[in-house]
């Protein structure tokens, strides 16, 4: 008996092995840029944009590898939101100061400007960007991207963008494009909230089409030289868990793998401060909707009733552990999605939205919030806010929400590396 178990266990351990062996092991960009010696960077003067989840599958920083690659002149470090250490907090202004480990010159991008000032620039022969994007329009890095892109331009500077994968896959595209006045540094372009590409395919599509020309107040953008280190081995129907990477949080309430989906799903919705509690401050940032008034059970059945696909709910009651809510029973709903492919995922806010007025007339979203100019510019129009709040339907909204999907798949599929 003892010889049998003997030999169940080696072959569980070679069964377990080959299952490794055939799981997708995604390359990300900075192993490419590695592995083909840094050819790109050789013999130039190399300023990084990062943060913590710029890093290898050994979780090196990307710091400390062009920092140490041979032929590579790392002269200069630039900090997004949350700064090239994530040491600040959201919101947080991020300040010029010195990289400890290194002894780098670090300047800000989210401080009193966001966009290089031609100082910051100032011997720099190539921008590398690395930093790992969520794949939702109102995330800043993807405007900090933009921005360097634009003063790079205007120096005569390279920008090489170190790609990685979209955490919402290649395939998922949903809501409108932004329109005029509602430009801003979290909807910085004409792309819909949910947009389907990688970071890298986004930035060449940024360079040939110029998305955010006419903002008010802006020049049309020169175009830079640009050159984007792709991945090996990203398929489009891949989500994050099937890259095979760690998931380094990009910003502190997105902790996991998963967390994107459900930033795509609740973060519009926790633009209305005083509405719903959405988990920040607990430890479900982005996948709850709850309040301390709630009846979680009629929730959850209104909820049902709608037969939307893709999505299940369950109740949930809990005390944060930080922010408004601290140490209050919050009463609600956890929801996961069950089939992420039909799932339409930004509109199950809406929904929770539509089923809070029906069950509650004096909850209703917009008549208990402080404000909703956050709301607006993070859907990219006031359309969606004014439609909805005579109503409370989400059937009043949906097309406006969808109309720009198919013309933007046509538009983005011409840029796709993979």
């Amino acid at each position: 008996m003892k010889r049998l178990f003997i030999i169940l266990a080696v072959v569980a351990a070679f069964v377990s092995v080959e299952l490794d062996a055939a799981r997708p092991v995604v390359k990300p960009g900075v192993e490419v840029l590695r592995d083909g010696g840094f050819k790109e960077l050789q013999g130039k003067r190399v300023g990084l944009v990062t943060n913590p989840s710029g890093v290898d599958r050994h979780l090196r920083s990307t710091v400390d590898i062009l920092f140490n690659a041979p032929g590579v002149n790392l002269v200069a470090l630039y900090g997004p939101e949350h700064g090239v250490r994530g040491d600040v907090y959201a919101g947080g202004h991020v300040t010029d100061t010195k990289d400890e480990a290194t002894g780098l010159p670090v300047y800000s991008l989210y401080g009193p400007t966001r966009k290089p000032t031609p100082q910051m620039l100032e011997g720099i022969d190539v921008m590398v960007y690395d930093i790992q994007d969520v794949g939702a329009r109102s995330y800043t890095f993807i405007s900090t991207l933009g921005l360097v892109m634009e003063a790079c331009a205007a120096k005569g500077i390279e920008v090489v963008v170190l790609d990685r994968p979209n955490p919402l896959g290649g395939n998922k595209i949903e809501g409108c494009y932004v329109e005029q006045p509602f430009n801003s540094f979290v909807s910085q372009y004409r792309i819909p909230y949910v947009y389907g590409l990688t970071v890298g395919e986004l930035a060449i599509m940024i360079n040939e089409e110029g998305l955010n020309r006419g903002q008010k107040g802006d020049q049309t953008p020169a175009r830079c030289k640009l050159t984007v280190v792709p991945m090996e081995g990203w398929e489009r129907d891949m989500l994050y868990e099937d890259t095979g990477l760690p998931w380094v949080l990009p910003s502190p309430n997105i902790p996991f793998k998963e967390t994107p989906l459900y930033y795509a799903a609740a973060g519009i919705c926790g633009e209305l401060y005083g509405f719903m509690d959405i988990g920040i401050g607990y430890t479900l940032p982005f996948q709850t909707f709850g309040a301390t008034w709630l009846d979680p059970e009629r929730l959850k059945s209104r909820l049902e009733s709608y037969g939307l696909p893709g999505v299940s709910f369950r109740t949930i009651w809990y005390k944060p552990i930080a922010g408004s809510r601290k140490g209050e029973l919050v009463k609600g709903l956890q929801f996961f999605f069950t089939d992420y492919e039909k799932a339409r995922v930004t509109e199950t806010q809406f929904y929770v939205m539509q089923a809070v007025a029906e069950l509650y007339p004096d909850k209703k979203a917009f008549e208990v919030i402080t404000g909703y100019g956050l709301f607006d510019k993070v859907c990219g129009t006031d359309y969606v806010r004014k439609e909805f709040s005579k109503r409370y339907r989400v059937a009043d909204i949906a097309d406006y929400w969808r109309k720009d999907e198919a013309s933007f798949r046509e538009l983005s599929r011409q840029y796709h590396i993979y």
